[in-house]
């Protein structure tokens, strides 16, 4: 059986959740798009392929053959180019670029470098980085395979600043390591290492945790940043959680469903700040199918802000904010998805000429591009990861 359809099954509560969740199954098809990802114009290049050698000089005719080779002798300017196919994960990134000269790291196809447990797993993240001015754009990060050793907890972690993870799928981790309280994540933004100002931007997350495991997370912000452009689904927690120093945080055209918790923002249990959560904004989401919708949890602040958001099917509870706070522009109706509601197909989660969330979006926080690199229109912005 499917592993989504296991998952929905088991938060099956009642017919009208089972009828949205059964029939979800992957929609990494309609996130991601084929063809060669965009890489910047760079002053350094490196190349890495799975049939590449270390002891090559990492040209695009003589690459490297691990990621974490390359990153070793990656400098300010560096792109790292990683050819399609399969890496062993488990490894750390610590070198950072500068604000003007990034290092990044760039699958050549989306999803094409394909990250997977090694023989023996010797760590609980499959890729961790701790450098700052960092973009890692267009892995598959895939906990499933059989391993020994310790399981993977983490997809994508990290730790430093003015970093940009974009147009990653991140899934099946956590999966098979019962409920434990250290948590587990999808892609974590972290602030203990005083990290500040990244952004998770356009991936897809999924099948991460086990169900109902209030300690796991599909994106993870526990600092300043920007989460946008994401679907997120089947997480056994929430599908974005705040947390930690989160503050002054942006949330908008996301698509969670099928998850425990759809949006959770919340502050507490302090590493670097004082609190609480405030001036977060969290516009444009669709969140549907999930047992709770939009909460607020911990200390959160006066002036955060809720806006034209679809928020339907949380049966627990759409909405549940703090401080007298009010949701404005909400659409409480089905999102119409283009394919959704039948079992043996994969759903298309763009919307429907006729879904009421078509141009119901604000301009504030509204990214200008779609996940798919799609023009947002100007004056008509769609809620949700999908501009039609």
């Amino acid at each position: 059986m499917n592993a989504f359809f296991r998952f929905a099954r088991t938060l099956c509560t009642g017919a009208l959740i089972c009828i949205g969740l059964v029939v979800l199954l992957a929609n990494a098809a309609s996130a991601a798009p084929s063809g060669s990802m965009p890489a910047p114009a760079a002053k350094y290049n490196y190349y890495v392929s799975p049939d590449g050698s270390n002891s090559n000089p990492g040209t695009e005719s003589s690459p490297f053959q691990t990621i974490q080779h390359a990153a070793s002798v990656a400098v300010p300017g560096t792109t790292v180019h990683v050819g399609k196919g399969t890496y062993a994960g488990g490894f750390r990134t610590t070198i950072s670029g500068e604000a003007n000269a990034r290092i990044t790291y760039v699958s050549t196809v989306r999803w094409g470098a394909k990250i997977v447990p090694p023989v023996k797993s010797a760590t609980h993240t499959a890729w961790d980085n701790r450098g700052s001015h960092v973009d890692i754009v267009g892995f598959d990060v895939d906990g499933r395979g059989s391993i020994t050793g310790m399981p993977w907890l983490h997809g994508i972690y990290n730790g430093g600043s003015y970093v940009s993870i974009r147009n990653n799928q991140v899934q099946h981790i956590a999966t098979r390591s019962g409920c434990g309280g250290a948590g587990a994540s999808g892609i974590g933004v972290d602030s203990y290492y005083k990290g500040v100002n990244s952004d998770v931007i356009g991936n897809s997350v999924h099948d991460v945790g086990t169900p109902g495991c209030k300690y796991t997370k599909g994106i993870y912000l526990n600092t300043t940043g920007r989460i946008q452009n994401n679907v997120v689904y089947a997480i056994g927690g929430a599908g974005i959680q705040l947390w930690h120093d989160a503050n002054r945080a942006t949330i908008s055209n996301n698509t969670v469903v099928a998850s425990t918790s759809g949006i959770l923002v919340g502050g507490g249990d302090y590493y670097h700040t004082k609190g609480p959560n405030d001036y977060t904004r969290v516009h444009n989401n669709i969140v549907f199918d999930n047992k709770f919708g939009i909460t607020e949890h911990g200390w959160t602040g006066k002036n955060n802000t809720y806006r034209n958001n679809l928020v339907f099917q949380n049966p627990l509870a759409d909405w549940a904010l703090r401080n007298g706070l009010k949701h404005t522009g909400t659409i409480s109706q089905a999102p119409q998805f283009v394919s959704y509601g039948k079992p043996n197909a994969v759903p298309d989660l763009r919307l429907l000429p006729s879904s009421p969330g078509i141009g119901k979006g604000i301009s504030a926080q509204t990214p200008p591009v779609d996940i798919n690199g799609k023009a947002r229109k100007i004056a008509r912005y769609d809620v949700g990861a999908f501009q039609r």
